[in-house]
């Protein structure tokens, strides 16, 4: 039987391992922890627009990511609506995915005696921390109807070193 274990927005992946990184780095992943504290709980961000699935703040958006640790794998789908596949980076970096992207939208109206122009440009990068060695030469991302996918197969080691433990009662 397949388990599987679901990471939410905000949540901390289990058994995640901490890695030596740049002292910078990781105050600003600490900061912006902080704002999704401060700001999450309400439902709102400082800068929100409509109902779209991510947050704008200050000329940045926040998609929404979805983590799913099964067996074999961890799979990992980020929504991202109006932007297109040749705006999105994904790269593995020691023991963490990056997807770095950019949006733009321009929209123009022109009838007699009015004029509107709406622009908006957001970047975002999110940072991933894996809580076990991946297969980098196996790893998937595929991108369709503004979702990218991404597969991550395990290790042979990470997935032998899982053990279920049995319960007594």
């Amino acid at each position: 039987m397949a388990t599987e274990t679901v990471v939410k927005r905000g949540e901390k992946l289990p058994g995640r391992r901490e890695v030596a990184r740049d002292p910078f780095m990781a105050l600003r992943d600490r900061m912006e922890r902080l704002m999704d504290e401060f700001t999450g709980g309400f439902g709102v961000g400082p800068f929100s627009w409509d109902l779209r699935p991510f947050e704008w703040r200050m000329g940045a958006f926040l998609p929404v990511v979805d983590i799913k640790d099964r067996d074999n794998e961890i799979r990992i789908e980020m929504e991202l609506p109006g932007v297109s596949e040749k705006d999105v980076d994904v790269s593995l970096s020691g023991d963490s995915l990056l997807i770095r992207g950019e949006k733009k939208h321009e929209a123009e109206e022109k009838e007699k005696g009015y004029y509107h122009a709406e622009r908006s440009y957001g970047s975002f990068e999110r940072s991933i921390p894996l809580p076990v060695d991946v297969e980098r030469d196996k790893v998937q991302a595929t991108f369709k109807d503004g979702v990218l996918s991404i597969v991550l197969p395990k290790s042979k080691e990470a997935i032998q070193q899982t053990r279920k433990i049995p319960i007594r009662t």
